[in-house]
Order: C-alpha cells, then sequence, then structure tokens
C-alpha cells in the first residue's frame, strides 16, 4: 500500500513550531478537506463517468489532466521562444523545451487541437494518438502515459465533455503557481478515486494528513529518500512541499522508489512528471520483496506504507534471505518483512518512518514477537505512535507509525542537526483521540494534531531549537529498555503513557450526562406510548 500521494524529501533547517502550524509547513497544506475550486471541478467530472466504475475513471480523468498541463508548459515556452526568434530561438527545436524542464509537445498531441476534436466521434482515438507521440519523443515518459480512449465501451459523447471541462484549469505558469494548481486537483483527484474505489482505493493512496506527519517526524532534509512501497508516490510530493516550505534545495535529495502493481506505477512517474520531480522508480514496476530494483541502497530517509497484513507476499521462497537479521518473518504476515527489508535499506545514520497494522506492536503469532524483541534490543526503535481508526480508505482499523534510527546517540544527521542521546529509550506517543471526520466514514489528522505530535518528537530528540520534553500522562512517555522488557516487548503507546486523569473525568461526565439524557427519552417514549393505546383504546370503545 502505498501513497500517492505526492512524493518525497527535504533539506533545512530545524526551527521552531509555530502554533497551529507544523515545522514551517502553510497551514493551507495540512489536509484535503479545506480545497476550493478542485471539488467543483471534481463534481463536474464525476457526473460524466457514465457506466465507468472508479478504477478505470482514474486513468481516464488523470491521463486527461497530465495531458492538459505538459501542452500548457509546451505553450507557454513556445510563445516565449517565438518572441525570442530574432535572438537565435528556434520554437521548433525539442531541447529549446526540454532546457526548462517542459515536455516536447507533438502537434498532434497540442491541446487546442484536442479540444477542437472533442465531439466528434473520433477524440478517442486521437487521444491514444496524442499519448502515442509524447510517448515518442519523451523517453522518461515512456510505457507510462494511458492509452484506452478509443475503446467501443468508453462513451464518446461523455469523453468530449470531459475534455471541456478540463480545459477549463488554467495552469499559466507565469506566476509560478501552475504546478501548485496541478497538484492539487491531481492530489485532490486521486484521493477522491481512492475513496470510491475503497479497500483497493488504498493500494495506491495514503491520507494526505498521514503522509504530512512521517514527512515532519522524520524530516528527509538532505541526502537519499526511499519508498519501497511507493504507491503514486504521495510521499515524495510531500517530501518536496516540505522542503520548499523550509527554504530548502531540491537537489540535495536524491529520490528512490519501487512499486509493484504497474498501474501504480504508472501513476506513479505521471504523478512527479507533473511536478517536475526526478526520482528513480526503477525500470518497471516490481516487488521489492523478490526484486529488489535497489539492492544496494543504503538511504538516509525511508517512508513507506506498505500493505497491511500482506499474506501472499511469496515468504516460502525467501526463508533465507539475507535481509532477515532479526528473524525469520512468518509466510502468513509481511508485517515484519517490510519492517527488516526498510532496516536493510538504512543507512548508518539513516531515521525510518512508517505505516504498519497495530497487531505489529504486541502480536506473538509464528516468531513476531521475537523479532520485535530482536529490533529494540538493538536500539533501533525510536518512537512508536498509536493513531485513530477511519484514516485509510477502505479499512477502519486503526494504524500505528514506527520510527527507526540506526544512530541514536546524538550524533545523526552530521551537519544539520544535533540530538540528545536517546540510547536504551524509545519515545511512546498515544494519538488515539487525534482527528475529526471529514465525512461519515474519513478521518484527517489537523494542523494542531500534527504539531502535537511533531512537537513532542522532536523535543524528546533534544534539538536545540525546541522546547524540554515532559511527559505527558495520557499521551506521551519516555520509557526505558527495562520496562519495554518488563512488558515483553510489546511496544503498544497505551501500555506505557498511562491515562489523563481530567480526559478521564471529561468522559465519565459526558457518559453520565448521555445516561441522564437517554433514560429521560425512555421515559418520554414510556408516556407517548401510553397516550397512544389510550387513543386507540378510545376508537375501540366507539366500535
Amino acid at each position: 500500500m502505498a501513497c500517492i500521494v505526492p512524493p518525497c524529501p527535504c533539506f533545512g533547517h530545524n526551527q521552531a513550531v509555530a502554533s497551529g502550524a507544523v515545522r514551517g509547513m502553510p497551514k493551507s497544506s495540512s489536509n484535503g478537506a479545506t480545497l476550493g475550486f478542485e471539488q467543483t471541478l471534481w463534481a463536474a467530472a464525476d457526473k460524466l463517468r457514465g457506466h465507468l466504475d472508479a478504477a478505470e475513471y482514474k486513468h481516464v480523468v488523470l491521463g486527461l489532466i497530465f495531458l492538459k498541463y505538459i501542452s500548457d508548459a509546451f505553450e507557454e515556452r513556445r510563445q516565449q521562444l517565438l518572441a525570442e526568434v530574432g535572438q537565435g530561438a528556434d520554437p521548433d527545436d525539442p531541447d529549446e523545451y526540454r532546457a526548462v524542464n517542459a515536455f516536447w509537445v507533438p502537434p498532434e498531441a497540442r491541446w487546442e487541437r484536442l479540444q477542437a476534436q472533442a465531439h466528434q466521434p473520433t477524440i478517442g482515438h486521437a487521444l491514444d494518438g496524442a499519448m502515442d507521440a509524447i510517448e515518442r519523443e519523451n523517453n522518461s515518459l515512456k510505457g507510462v502515459l494511458p492509452r484506452d480512449y478509443g475503446r467501443p465501451s468508453l462513451d464518446k459523447r461523455r469523453l468530449g465533455e470531459l475534455v471541456d471541462l478540463i480545459a477549463t484549469i488554467g495552469f499559466d505558469r507565469s506566476d509560478g503557481s501552475a504546478t501548485d494548481v496541478l497538484g492539487r486537483v491531481y492530489e485532490y483527484f486521486l484521493g477522491q478515486f481512492a475513496s470510491r474505489e475503497g479497500k483497493k482505493g488504498g493500494e495506491f493512496y495514503t491520507p494526505r494528513s498521514v503522509v504530512r506527519l512521517l514527512v515532519e517526524m522524520i524530516e528527509p532534509y538532505r541526502g537519499r529518500v526511499y519508498d519501497p512501497c511507493c504507491g503514486s508516490s504521495g510521499m515524495f510530493v510531500q517530501s518536496e512541499e516540505f522542503i520548499e516550505a523550509h527554504g530548502g534545495r531540491l537537489r540535495d535529495i536524491s529520490i528512490f522508489g519501487q512499486e509493484s502493481n504497474p498501474t501504480t506505477w504508472k501513476l506513479a512517474k505521471m504523478n512527479l512528471a507533473i511536478r517536475g520531480i526526478e526520482a528513480n522508480l526503477g525500470p518497471y514496476a516490481a516487488d521489492s520483496f523478490h526484486t529488489d530494483l535497489h539492492p544496494d541502497l543504503k538511504a538516509d530517509f525511508i517512508l513507506a506504507n506498505p500493505p497491511f497484513n500482506m499474506s501472499d507476499w511469496g515468504g516460502e521462497r525467501l526463508r533465507n534471505d539475507v535481509r532477515w537479521k532479526y528473524g525469520v518473518p512468518p509466510v502468513g504476515n509481511a508485517n515484519f518483512a517490510w519492517v527488516q527489508h526498510i532496516v536493510h535499506h538504512l543507512a548508518p545514520t539513516g531515521i525510518a518512518g512508517f505505516v504498519l497494522a497495530n497487531g505489529s506492536m504486541s502480536s506473538m503469532q509464528s516468531g513476531e514477537g521475537e523479532i520485535r524483541k530482536n529490533l529494540v534490543e538493538a536500539d533501533l526503535v525510536d518512537c512508536m505512535i498509536a493513531l485513530p481508526p477511519q484514516l485509510f480508505y477502505g479499512s477502519g482499523i486503526p494504524v500505528c507509525l514506527w520510527f527507526l534510527a540506526r544512530d541514536r546517540s546524538g550524533t545523526a544527521t552530521p551537519g544539520v542537526r544535533r540530538m540528545r542521546d536517546r540510547r536504551g529509550s524509545v519515545l511512546f506517543i498515544d494519538g488515539r483521540r487525534s482527528g475529526v471526520m471529514v465525512d461519515r466514514t474519513h478521518r484527517e489528522l489537523t494542523d494542531a494534531d500534527i504539531s502535537r505530535i511533531v512537537s513532542t518528537y522532536h523535543a524528546w530528540r533534544g534539538e536545540a531549537d525546541t522546547d524540554e520534553y515532559v511527559d505527558a500522562a495520557g499521551f506521551c512517555r519516555s520509557a526505558m529498555l527495562e520496562e519495554i522488557r518488563e512488558h515483553g516487548h510489546v511496544l503498544t503507546p497505551a501500555r506505557y503513557v498511562g491515562s489523563d486523569r481530567l480526559t478521564d473525568d471529561g468522559l465519565d461526565s459526558a457518559i453520565g450526562a448521555l445516561v441522564a439524557r437517554y433514560r429521560a427519552l425512555a421515559q418520554e417514549a414510556a408516556e407517548l406510548d401510553g397516550r397512544i393505546l389510550e387513543r386507540l383504546g378510545s376508537f375501540e370503545t366507539r366500535e
């Protein structure tokens, strides 16, 4: 399971967490619930879906958005070159476009020409031809773009209306906002498709607020960033936004990823291309366990949202794999195979943050408890966070975040920041009360939620610009290895943080009020029943 979310890593210096914002990230980027025209655009596009299911329609829409953007970028550059012809510029030279990170768009693929054919029965074939032409001229897009617009099952009248709708998105790059507009639309649509697809949608999209929390926690400022199950590349996109928010330089990071689903791999490539992010996702889609495309990579930062409790990962063929340094993971569950794959690719001063199912914190089945014990005893576990339910599309189960660090001596990430020696201890954060419901089935972490968790973690690590860390009953606690051993190496935060008495008292009060209200309503209902029966009895007497 991955993310779509947008791609990842960053550079910068630490700064204090401002009230209501998280370490420099703009408030407007906190979640997907406070958007503008994207919602209107989605509502209009969704009406044109016809008989296509969300999984099919996703590629139809996102492919058109991508095509519109690169065509607009091409046309903007073309106008600049036409104005500079007298100075030697050549508007028909593809290299003039590539020099400014714009794709060369052949005449038959330019949006103006395609929109002119929007209401002709051949529009589907015209779009397929446009995608072919773009791939021919741009090696980085080969095998990536959707080319199934001409299929008979796709209503060409609705397709033409969709082309007209996408044409309303203006990608004027003169003020530098076009990529942001495109990214917002692309990401919002990805989230909506994930919601429509339910559990399947979670395979390519990690909720933005969860990705943001991961990124803000590990702060991938400089170095190599890796996601072994990158989905649609949300981790990479979010990291890029973090870098820019801190005034960092994108050239200071290198991005590596891998995705096993060919269709999702294409989504990831498109998601990165529209943002101008260079990344090595391998030459094709591949399974990280059986075909590791980055076998020698040692990453400084690893962000991941692996598929939960994956049972068909082919573990029986990897019993003697070199990655299982802390124990052979069970064939029936890949959770600790992912954990050890991540550790295997972590640099000597690297840090990793990833999502796992809650069972990973306490399971004793099939040797999982022993693996977890070995990870703790190796002093790799830095922080554990319990999250609330309903954050993920298609799965209402609560999840947890693991943070691992190779070097916790206080000298990690040389040249960027110095931290307190935290060897032999683990920070536990219980965030199960976090988040707000944004609709009937989905929850999102708020700015305040993320800020509280992130600032607590960085204070615990002892970074120079943060407040002094203090345990908070019911929310966070720093526990020593001896205590963790007493709990059998179970890493569930609730075992360590205790309870907030004030919060419990408030909950008791709220429950008492609900009970009193229920009793009052029950009494009122009984009285009404009596009146109704009395009236019905009067009718029987008349008869």
